[in-house]
């Protein structure tokens, strides 16, 4: 079944596109059901991620399995199909393999190598197996990607620094603030992204780092690892109103942080939303003494220092090519293996038939002799076989397989072959 990878993601879409089009985790479900639904679908894996969202499907044919995904995307996050039209790409077949590979790797992330793209791609795996979407076609397809993202992990130097865009966030506060050091700061939320905000404020120097989230009990933890204070949500505008930092990392649906939580303010605050759906209200920004970098703010101060990273991503893309060659052999081998099983079978069957034919004419050798005569008509069929599936498999490639496959079949008798 062929391969359709269909999205939109951070590198042509505005942020408040992809805060419509991110799917919660309410939304799986109903999305999945459509999918079951449509005919042109066979399978589907979505992935949405605070950078992308992408679906890749298993479709009879590109456009057909094009219409039927675009259609998916726009019916179950209720957005007119042109306003995606500009921002939305497609891969077909191996490029939409590599694209995978490429994403599960962090190689078409904001961030170059960040770590939770892998552990993004299994759970999208997870998830639409557990709907049952997700079919022997996709899940060979995300099992190999997710081993290419391992691969690129340990043997290259990609996402060696995961932090960098907290990093990048927490730069930016400093050169406003002057320092971070001796400030007080606040952290909304208690994820990863948080625990990496908290401990960047603190290396910085910040003299006391409170962790707000929803669960008190995890900003507990949080707090006890990074040496900080911890409360609830509903501490929220007294906590804004003695803080000089905030950094909002949650994973909510909508706006945690309106501008009036932070109301009046007589010295300068930074706020750093690092959520996608955003945290905090837009209009924040236009309060006096306040200034707020979103992700897509960041966007644009995050530049990956290319000449000094070239050689790690030349040695990841190697690694992605050298997995897209295995996976492109494997499925090649399974689309094949019908046909070659039916080939040695015609094989079998035309050897049993002349040496049953050839039977009186036998019967007066010994039975090391009758073997002899079996053996080396078996290999004589062996040999004449093995250069048409070898020259099979060579001559195979996207677009020609169907075509070789079919004329071998019928170069041979054999009727049809799935």
């Amino acid at each position: 079944m062929p391969l359709l990878a269909l999205g939109v993601s951070y590198r042509a879409a505005s942020v408040d596109l992809l805060e419509r089009l991110t799917f919660g985790d309410d939304d799986f479900t109903k999305a999945y059901r459509r999918v079951a639904d449509d005919p042109a679908i066979e399978e589907a894996v979505i992935l949405s991620t605070c950078n992308r969202v992408e679906i890749y499907a298993a479709v009879p044919g590109y456009h057909p399995g094009f219409q039927a995904v675009k259609r998916l995307v726009c019916e179950s996050r209720h957005v007119a199909p042109g306003d995606i039209d500009e921002p939305l790409y497609s891969q077909y077949e191996l490029d939409a393999v590599e694209h995978a590979f490429t994403v599960a790797s962090g190689l078409d992330s904001m961030v170059l190598g960040e770590p939770q793209i892998l552990s993004q791609v299994r759970d999208a795996l997870k998830r639409a197996q557990k709907e049952g979407a997700a079919g022997r076609t996709l899940t060979a397809l995300f099992h190999s990607a997710s081993r290419t993202g391992r691969r690129v992990r340990t043997e290259t130097g990609v996402g060696a620094a995961p932090d960098a865009f907290v990093a990048a966030g927490a730069d930016l506060a400093e050169a406003a603030l002057s320092s971070i050091a001796g400030r007080n700061a606040l952290v909304v939320g208690a994820g990863h992204m948080a625990a990496l905000a908290a401990k960047h404020l603190r290396e910085r120097g910040a003299a006391n780092v409170r962790i707000l989230n929803r669960s008190t009990d995890r900003a507990a933890r949080l707090a006890e690892r990074t040496g900080s204070d911890h409360g609830s949500l509903d501490e929220l505008p007294s906590a804004i109103a003695h803080a000089d930092v905030v950094v909002s990392a949650t994973g909510a649906a909508g706006t945690v942080i309106s501008a009036s939580a932070i109301g009046e303010r007589r010295r300068p605050l930074y706020v750093i939303d690092l959520a996608v759906p955003r945290d905090v209200e837009p209009e924040a920004a236009t309060l006096e003494h306040v200034a707020l970098v979103d992700v897509a703010g960041l966007r644009e101060a995050l530049s990956v220092r290319t000449g000094e990273a070239s050689l790690e991503i030349e040695r990841a893309r190697s690694i992605v090519r050298d997995e897209l060659r295995r996976f492109t052999l494997r499925r090649r081998a399974e689309r094949l293996a019908p046909l070659i099983h039916a080939l040695r079978r015609r094989g079998d069957v035309i050897v049993v038939s002349e040496l049953e034919r050839f039977r009186s004419d036998l019967d007066s050798l010994t039975p090391d002799e009758r073997e002899a005569v079996e053996t080396m008509a078996r290999g004589i069929v062996a040999k004449l076989l093995h250069e048409p599936i070898v020259r099979l498999k060579e001559l195979s490639e996207p677009g020609t397989q169907d075509a070789h496959a079919k004329l071998l079949a019928e170069l041979f008798g054999i009727e049809r072959v799935k």
